[in-house]
């Protein structure tokens, strides 16, 4: 088995020759998130033979959309899901020791503008990090006034009376997904993205495979495995209603919410900390999160009947990210002042008899589902825990027959490409963002022809060759990650990047529709 960390993929084209050969496969799953990517790597790792199949690009969806926090999950402690904060605050460690160079420790400081308020979540932080136990990633310390200011310049000083610093972790979600996709693709898992599920195959009374579509080539997929899992995320329940064999359409898994993210430039907050309020006004959680340069403020948890693949917010939305900011830094944060705007759905497991209350109070826990026709699927669950889902879902279906049982626990200690300590993800990172392959993206040509700041011509070129860019938006919205800091300049850059990639890819890099998706990025004032 190859070593993931020097993973040099196939091409696009012998990927998709070695599928339609229609080769014996153990395991085909559907959706290229966190979730799918983690089942396909785990799979592989344990010597099956699996294929991973996305109909957009890798993390397109929600995966590459989150808070960038990679965390225990403070408010869960707060809601007594004892079980799952352990489990986050294990594989928060992992995560960081796999992937150093996606994943790293972060400090957060919770202000306090009530005397009762340090103490109060003082106590739970340090019941948070006596939970971690040696997984600890640092102490929690309760701050006066003046080093509350001190670690938190911006914040608002008005009537601050202290804080409470404790530890948790940031990372790129989207390029950890690449990571993962890459280091599958390295231990013998064939991945594609772009190339859609569009309906399931059956024999014997049960699901044996699935039909897919290339977007790309128009090339038609006819796959076979006697075990299919669906990873769909937010559209979970579109291929379990596929599954026609098994009568009426099932109920759904999932309740869809959304969350709001803005990013605003790093002088509204020059601080190496994170800010967390737990409770703004009207219950909700606030961050401000220093990330690749900027700050990122959110999130909101707005219940959605729909799932868009590209949502927008709602006003009210934007009104209580910018309202709340404002109470809490000295300089309050506009529409004007806004880089980029996105919003990600959380793919929630539903609960048996939901109402139509809010989803804030929904457990983040995972749920595996197994039919009678045999398809698996999945939903619920956060980024941080993505690999312990992985090893769950490879149980249930080893449990269930529909694979050989082969040992788990290898991805435990199992370094992603690119593994290399180093980098910040507080700063933008250039070629710090490549861990171990910086070398390996210097080599090619255009390394000195910077098109952007952090965007050089070989990074292009690198995403291309080895790392599945298709078009502009694969490139500059999850490649690199500037449609999420500064979607402005992204739509200056896109042209200059479309020209690279058709040059490698020989196809249409398509760029009139990543300049409509880039605009609406953009928060008018």
């Amino acid at each position: 088995m190859s070593n993931p960390m020097t993973a040099v993929p196939r091409s696009r084209a012998q990927t998709l020759s070695e599928l339609a050969a229609d080769p014996p496969l153990d395991l085909i799953v559907v959706g290229g998130g966190a979730t799918g990517l983690g089942v396909a790597l785990d799979a592989a790792v344990r010597g099956l033979r699996v294929a991973l199949l996305e109909a957009e690009d890798f993390a397109k969806g929600t995966s590459s959309r989150a808070t960038k926090l990679v965390h225990g999950g403070v408010r869960y402690l707060a809601q007594g899901h004892l079980g799952l904060v352990r489990e986050a605050l294990r594989e928060r460690a992992t995560l960081l020791h796999n992937a150093p160079h996606l994943a790293q420790p972060l400090p957060f400081v919770m202000p306090s503008y009530a005397w009762w308020q340090t103490p109060f979540y003082g106590l739970g932080l340090a019941l948070y990090e006596l939970m971690a136990g040696r997984a600890s990633l640092g102490a929690t310390r309760w701050l006066g006034r003046a080093r509350t200011q001190a670690l938190l310049p911006g914040v608002n000083p008005q009537g601050l009376s202290g804080g409470v610093q404790y530890w948790d972790a940031q990372f790129d979600d989207a390029r950890l997904a690449l990571a993962l996709a890459r280091s599958a693709e390295a231990a013998g898992a064939w991945v594609l993205n772009h190339c859609a599920v569009e309906g399931l195959r059956f024999a014997g009374g049960g699901v044996a495979g699935v039909v897919a579509l290339d977007a790309e080539t128009g090339q038609r997929l006819e796959l076979r495995a006697p075990c299919v899992v669906n990873a769909t995320g937010v559209w979970v329940d579109d291929l379990r209603a596929r599954d026609g064999q098994q009568g009426p359409a099932p109920e759904p898994l999932v309740t869809v919410s959304q969350g709001v993210h803005l990013v605003v430039d790093r002088e509204f907050l020059p601080a190496d900390c994170a800010l967390l309020v737990p409770r703004t006004a009207d219950g909700r959680v606030l961050f401000a999160v220093p990330w690749l340069g900027k700050v990122i403020l959110g999130t909101t948890d707005t219940p959605r009947p729909d799932r868009p693949l590209e949502p927008q917010p709602f006003e009210s939305e934007l009104d209580f990210i910018l309202g709340e900011a404002g109470r809490y830094l000295a300089r309050a944060p506009r529409r004007a002042d806004v880089r980029s705007c996105w919003v990600g759905l959380r793919p929630l497991a539903r609960p048996s008899g939901e109402g139509s209350g809010g989803t804030g109070g929904i457990s983040r826990e995972h749920h595996i589902e197994r039919r009678e026709s045999g398809l698996v699927s999945v939903t619920g669950g956060k980024w941080t825990t993505y690999r312990a889902m992985a090893e769950e879902v490879l149980e249930v279906c080893m449990d269930s027959g529909l694979l050989p049982a082969r040992p788990g626990g290898r991805t435990r200690d199992w370094p992603l490409v690119g593994a290399q300590a180093g980098a910040s993800l507080r700063q933008p990172q250039g070629l710090a963002r490549y861990g171990s392959e910086a070398a390996r993206v210097q080599a090619l040509r255009g390394a000195n022809r910077w098109l952007a700041p952090d965007l050089s011509e070989a990074m292009v070129r690198f995403a291309a060759r080895q790392e599945y860019a298709r078009t502009v938006e694969d490139l500059l919205a999850r490649r690199v990650r500037l449609l999420f800091l500064d979607a402005r300049a992204a739509l200056h850059v896109a042209e200059a990047v479309a020209a690279i990639l058709r040059e490698e890819t020989g196809v249409d890099p398509q760029l009139e529709a990543f300049r409509t998706l880039a605009a609406g990025y953009c928060l008018s004032p």
